[in-house]
């Protein structure tokens, strides 16, 4: 083998340094290339309380486990030879473009996570060109979110009180900041058991204990900002000083009917969304009741624990009402090929809540940001590696779900 000594015009190209980060936040969302690496900086850097309400799920978070792993199952088929220099991610969702296939869920005590909250994520989902959607436990007003994000495309989420008049006012509300779709969410008649919450003693705002004090001794920034912000209040309650799985009991109404879904849509003016569909027969109902779209979901797995996996039912739905109504799934997306894959199966729109709550939890608007950046080079990428520009060229022979959990017959 012959040898010589490097030349400094060799050595030149193979010498280069990236120029140094010096902002921690900066270095963090940088390093993260998948959402699950922004979960583990949203764990290091919030309390137990709020994290675990936002990671944890019902009873033994059997619903969230199967949801994601019907996602790891998926077996994609991509086509080969296609021009795939460029693709469109975008997509027609209620009567408006979105620039991406997803938008933002409605989470609840959002800015206990961090404390820039729901005006974080409207201003990103804006940025983005997606929905953001606000939830009515959020802790941002109807009218603060709307002046965070005046360029942005918002939904308000509705939960049905036992008071119906100020469930309305809500509605009125929205309806007269501007806020153009209405989530109808139908899967909480009483509180799931969240049993992270119950150990944790998670209250709002969050009780100061010997235990809470230890875990926020290596987490200050997230107390320091807890502590110098407007303090932590719902939007459109009153203060609640019990834990969270009270205020649900005590808040939702247990007799909401097809009925009342009926009732509700005559008072909103824009598109209503009924979210929380879980089977073919509820799906054809809330169809046949004029819904706008279904959204297939069980509340994260966060309400009844072992039930049916959103995209594992998906099909069935869009072979019943797909051609009457727009199809939408959240639950268990974690990454832009879970995006992919709903898509391909029929959905014409998903929903992440999780995934974007780590990316706030890690870095503030930043971390938001960077969540919808890694979802949406996710995205592109697996479109080009199945060989398709356009979302519409999706369909069923793009994926195959290989069967783990299969129904015995009886």
């Amino acid at each position: 083998m012959k040898r010589q000594l490097p030349r400094r015009r060799d050595l030149a190209p193979l010498l280069r340094f990236r120029t140094p980060e010096l902002s921690a936040k900066q270095r963090r969302l940088r390093d993260a290339l998948t959402i699950e690496d922004l979960r583990v900086a949203a764990k290091r850097r919030t309390p137990r309380a709020p994290f675990d309400y936002t990671d944890g799920a019902a009873d033994g978070e059997v619903s969230l486990a199967r949801a994601r792993q019907a996602f790891r199952d998926v077996q994609f088929n991509p086509g080969v030879l296609r021009d795939v220099a460029t693709v469109d991610t975008s997509r027609e969702v209620l009567g408006r473009r979105a620039a991406l296939p997803f938008g933002i869920a409605p989470t609840g005590f959002t800015r206990m996570m961090h404390a820039e909250g729901e005006v974080a994520g409207a201003s990103a989902a804006a940025a983005a060109g997606i929905p953001f959607a606000l939830s009515t436990m959020g802790t941002t007003s109807i009218e603060d979110v709307a002046a965070a994000a005046p360029g942005g495309r918002h939904w308000f989420q509705l939960y049905m009180w036992k008071d119906r008049d100020r469930s309305m006012a809500l509605v009125e509300r929205a309806a007269r900041a501007g806020y153009d779709t209405l989530l109808v969410t139908v899967d909480v008649p009483v509180a799931g058991a969240r049993l992270r919450d119950v150990r944790n003693g998670m209250t709002i705002p969050p009780t100061l204990t010997p235990r809470t004090v230890l875990n926020a001794i290596p987490r200050p920034g997230w107390w320091f900002d807890f502590l110098t912000t407007e303090p932590l209040a719902f939007a459109s309650l009153d203060s609640w000083s019990g834990t969270v799985a009270d205020l649900l009991d005590t808040m939702f109404d247990p007799t909401v009917t097809f009925e009342d879904l009926s009732w509700i849509k005559e008072q909103w003016p824009g598109r209503v969304v009924v979210k929380g569909v879980q089977s073919v027969d509820d799906a054809r109902r809330v169809t046949d009741l004029g819904a706008d779209a279904v959204l297939l979901s069980n509340h994260g797995g966060r309400q009844l624990d072992r039930a049916p996996v959103p995209f594992h039912l998906l099909p069935d739905v869009v072979a019943a009402v797909g051609d009457r109504v727009e199809v939408h799934l959240d639950t268990g997306i974690m990454s832009g090929q879970d995006v992919v894959a709903a898509l391909a199966h029929g959905a014409r729109f998903t929903m992440v809540g999780r995934a974007y709550l780590y990316g706030l939890m890690a870095g503030g608007r930043d971390g938001v940001d960077r969540a919808l950046e890694i979802l949406r080079g996710q995205v592109e990428r697996t479109m080009r590696l199945l060989g398709v520009q356009s979302l519409d060229e999706l369909e069923p022979g793009h994926v195959t779900q290989l069967e783990r959990l299969v129904p015995r017959r009886r």
